[in-house]
């Protein structure tokens, strides 16, 4: 039985891309759902395409890894 590929060559960009266009999609149904042409509650959450980008996007989002300098004191902002 063939196993799932656990590694992948992607780069920050490749990752930029993907993001873009999940935000792209997400904010098109978004606007589908404000102009009623869907319902606003789905049967389910796990049937909710916009639900599964928003998590989707979360993921992405909490694997990164923000760079922070540690020579000198961090100002955030």
């Amino acid at each position: 039985m063939p196993k799932h590929n656990r590694n992948f060559e992607l780069t920050v960009n490749d990752i930029d891309l993907i993001e873009a266009a999940l935000r792209t999609m997400k904010r098109d149904l978004s606007f589908d759902r404000l102009d009623g042409l869907k319902p606003d509650l789905p049967d389910s959450a796990e049937d909710d395409p916009l639900r599964q980008i928003h998590d989707l996007l979360g993921r992405l989002h909490n694997q990164k890894t923000f760079y922070r300098p540690m020579a000198e004191p961090y100002v955030g902002g």
